[in-house]
């Protein structure tokens, strides 16, 4: 948290990440644009802001999109503010919300968490069949080779696959991208969004990042943006504790 303060402290940090508020998913050419400074101490910037979680990169191509990360400024809402100021909350998230607005062939969902494993568990946990029923209640399963199919079925016995799709990379254990659509929509490949695990090692714990895009409307893009946080909540209990959350966070009713 310190480092957060410190990040939000400085005036150059905050109009970049006014700049994200306004338009999420900007390379360093677009965020220079307006600001009078080299592009070296943009980069500066920048860092200091990922170092702090405030903002978080996916590479497209040669290109490096940044997005601004909601998560720590909600600690911060429910640590000093929600308490005092419930109304903020309401604010906040409406903040979040605009922030994952983007350009419709941009990245639409970007969420950001550190777990302290190795990546080669996490990206077990994210493709055993057996893990994944533990944390997601459902089983993922395919060979995970490129242009294999998969699916995402159902824990009760009933073999339902409620998810398929196609492994579009698959990097053990740094990069997984998968498409995604309901099963009666499979062959209608512009009707599939696309789902990126992005697995780094940072010292002795890992990042991991899981880009949603190509989403269909704003419903779908409310619905990832409540169902990714419960289950990677959940995957990450089940890596460092051994055991998942005590209640399925996704029935946990909001407040």
């Amino acid at each position: 948290m310190d480092q957060v303060f410190k990040a939000l402290a400085d005036d150059t940090r905050r109009r970049l990440l006014d700049r994200l508020h306004e338009q999420n998913g900007q390379t360093l050419g677009e965020l220079c644009e307006r600001i009078a400074m080299t592009r070296q101490s943009v980069t500066g910037h920048l860092a200091v802001l990922e170092a702090a979680n405030l903002i978080s990169t996916v590479r497209r191509g040669r290109e490096k999109l940044h997005y601004l990360n909601p998560v720590p400024l909600h600690e911060i809402q429910e640590r000093w503010i929600d308490k005092f100021e419930r109304p903020r909350l309401r604010a906040l998230g409406d903040l979040k919300r605009r922030a994952e607005e983007a350009m419709s062939d941009k990245p639409r969902y970007v969420y950001v968490t550190y777990i302290a494993s190795t990546p080669e568990k996490v990206w077990d946990a994210l493709t055993d069949a057996d893990l994944t029923a533990v944390y997601w209640g459902h089983s993922n399963v395919s060979d995970w080779r490129p242009g294999s199919r998969w699916e995402h079925v159902r824990t009760d016995g009933s073999g339902i696959a409620d998810v398929v799709g196609t492994v579009v990379e698959s990097e053990r254990p740094a990069r997984l991208v998968t498409s995604w659509a309901a099963p009666e929509r499979e062959g209608e490949p512009d009707r599939h969004s696309r789902v990126t695990f992005d697995i780094q090692r940072r010292a002795d714990i890992v990042r991991l990042t899981v880009t949603h895009e190509d989403l269909d409307g704003e419903d779908e893009l409310r619905g990832v943006s409540a169902g990714w946080p419960a289950v990677l909540s959940n995957l990450k209990s089940l890596i460092e504790t051994g055991s998942p959350l005590p209640q399925e966070p996704w029935l946990v009713p909001g407040r």
